[in-house]
């Protein structure tokens, strides 16, 4: 019987190859971030950072960073609880590199055909309060459905930029 932690990140492996497949689908270049912790550079280890899974190249404009996650909507709020260290974490990554930083959120519920995209900065201003997971006990911020971005598989990136400006 696999334990939570082996049961979660095969999960995650799986969200990460479903967002891989929907940028391969709509011909968008990225690079795949590798995530072994001897891949990291010194800087990551030193500044305690985190690193995303991908770098989408946006020709013309730059490039962004997503962390794609596998998350369940919470049955009682609906919405997803994010990890307010990790939130602070790349909201660093944003300011120091100047790159824009991304969650795109999936599950099997929804077949991974429809995801859940909101800037990291985003999660730390709409995400008050914070709470403490009674699973982990780590610190976690409700993010309210609505408050995302949602893309289905046949849309592309088009679609998310266009409901920035909104």
């Amino acid at each position: 019987m696999k334990t939570y932690n082996e049961n979660y990140l095969e999960l995650s492996k799986k969200t990460e190859l479903s967002f891989k497949e929907w940028l391969d689908r709509h011909n968008i270049p990225y690079m795949y971030i590798q995530q072994d912790p001897e891949t990291f550079s010194t800087f990551f280890r030193d500044f305690n950072g985190k690193r995303p899974d991908f770098m989408i190249l946006i020709p013309h404009f730059g490039s962004i960073f997503v962390d794609v996650k596998y998350k369940k909507l919470t049955e009682k709020y609906k919405d997803f609880a994010l990890d307010s260290i990790d939130a602070k974490k790349y909201s660093v990554l944003q300011r120091k590199f100047n790159i824009h930083t991304w969650y795109a959120i999936s599950n099997d519920d929804y077949e991974y055909k429809t995801w859940f995209w909101i800037p990291a900065s985003k999660v730390l201003e709409e995400g008050l309060p914070k709470y403490v997971s009674s699973k982990s006990r780590m610190d976690f911020i409700p993010i309210k459905l609505n408050k995302f971005i949602q893309l289905s598989i046949e849309d592309s990136l088009d679609k998310l930029f266009s409901n920035i400006i909104d």
